[in-house]
């Protein structure tokens, strides 16, 4: 009789794994390195975004603010003085300020929390979008200063969500190797949307609710295929942080002495754009004043064509450079001294030449500082699961110096002795940012 063989054994099914112990895909290190098509769509969401954010702070608003001003009979015979105009502009530029301040990395937290199938970062650059863009709709059809200042504060509100989410998707999708010229397709947009939105706004879409209307409806086709084509990977609930009130405040501060290099590259940050901001906000007024420049306004086209080419040229070259060298500060450090010498330049050789020098050595100093030091931030995060509150929190010394330079230089150039002096506390600033950056210890 033959015998009947044993059955065979078979190994226990293991039990299923739980959410919080699935692979974390949406905070692991991203390893793979991202094609031309993100880089590609990548920088036309920020032409999109910065036409629509700088073309208002650099035309289109100031005038707004004149015309009603003029229109109201303020200042001398019913002309208002550059200074009223300037600070009419700063305090709503300020006010929108204290929101960013807020917004920035109130939205990239809970952007990180976010659990949608579609991902964690694209619900609020859609939704960035939608918001920046209906008001910038609206702003244009105001004639008082007070619904002037609400829907630029929505405007900024709404750019606030839109930049934080997105500037998260480097740190969630680009490896560090890979950041330094990604992070050049933000700065290079820049300078080119804002000459671009200045000259479409000048020759093409002029007028005013023409010119919002046409910012708000290429802000949306551009950020638009980046949003619909790039995946967003999903976060799983149980990797999601607490999302209560207190957890969010507790969340915005970051201690600087457990992560000082995080506050080193914060503190210089906050230097290096108030110095720039103070250094060209006011550049319109200085060729005007200043100078006494006959043609002021052609002469700044030319300034911000010479300012524009800089910054591609060097924010490109730069941030690939220091991918390849795999070094960050020392080329952040040299940016910040860049911009100061430039400052200097203006304040103690004040005429036409020197100010074109001075707008070329601001662009190889802002250009390299933009995409390099954007590439170091993402590398001085203390937490994979909080990347965009805490770049959110790096994003506000970038927005809130522009909002307030306008007050500000207006302030030193009627109470601290002109020009010369605004530009010798922008030089002050800019030494102050290489200072601070030299202290980053992790990263070369």
């Amino acid at each position: 009789m033959t015998a009947i063989p044993p059955a065979a054994s078979t190994p226990p099914t293991p039990p299923p794994t739980p959410p919080a112990a699935r692979p974390p895909h949406a905070l692991a290190e991203p390893t793979r390195r991202v094609g031309g098509r993100w880089v590609a769509l990548f920088g036309t969401a920020w032409l999109g975004i910065w036409m629509a954010q700088l073309t208002p702070v650099q035309l289109l608003l100031p005038l707004q603010i004149d015309q009603h001003l003029a229109a109201t009979g303020t200042g001398t015979g019913g002309t208002p003085a550059w200074t009223d105009s300037v600070v009419a502009f700063g305090v709503i530029s300020a006010i929108a300020g204290v929101f960013a301040l807020i917004a920035f990395p109130v939205t990239g937290a809970l952007s990180d929390r976010t659990t949608s199938r579609f991902g964690r970062r694209r619900p609020w650059i859609a939704g960035g979008t939608l918001l920046f863009a209906a008001s910038l709709l609206l702003l244009g059809l105001q004639t008082e200063l007070l619904g002037i200042g609400v829907f630029w504060t929505l405007a900024i509100i709404g750019f606030c969500i839109l930049s934080s989410a997105l500037t998260a998707a480097i740190s969630d999708q680009v490896p560090v190797d890979q950041r330094g010229l990604v992070s050049a397709f933000i700065s290079a947009p820049q300078a080119v949307g804002l000459i671009l939105g200045v000259l479409l706004a000048t020759l093409l879409f002029t007028g005013q609710l023409l010119g919002y209307a046409a910012m708000a409806v290429l802000l949306v086709l551009l950020v638009a295929p980046f949003c619909l084509l790039v995946p967003d990977a999903r976060l799983h609930p149980g990797q999601r942080p607490p999302l209560t009130l207190r957890a969010l405040v507790e969340g915005m501060w970051v201690s600087p002495r457990e992560h000082p290099d995080f506050g080193f590259t914060l503190l210089s940050r906050i230097l290096v754009n108030i110095g720039n901001a103070l250094g060209t906000t006011l550049l319109l007024y200085f060729l005007m004043f200043g100078l006494n420049d006959p043609n002021a306004e052609d002469d700044l086209l030319v300034l911000i064509v010479i300012y524009t080419i800089f910054v591609v040229l060097a924010s490109v070259v730069a941030g690939a450079l220091s991918d390849r060298l795999r070094r960050r500060r020392v080329f952040v450090l040299a940016a910040a001294v860049l911009q100061a010498l430039a400052a200097l330049l203006l304040a103690f050789v004040p005429e036409l030449t020197a100010t074109m020098i001075g707008a070329a050595l601001l662009g190889l100093g802002y250009g390299c500082f933009l995409s390099v030091d954007q590439a170091l931030a993402t590398q001085v995060l203390p937490d994979p699961a909080s990347r965009g509150k805490d770049l959110g929190i790096m994003n506000i010394a970038t927005a809130v110096p522009q909002a307030i330079a306008p007050l500000a230089g207006a302030a030193i150039v009627t109470l601290l002795g002109g020009f010369p002096m605004l530009f010798l506390v922008s030089a002050l600033f800019g030494f102050a940012g290489a200072l601070a950056v030299s202290r980053v210890r992790s990263v070369r």
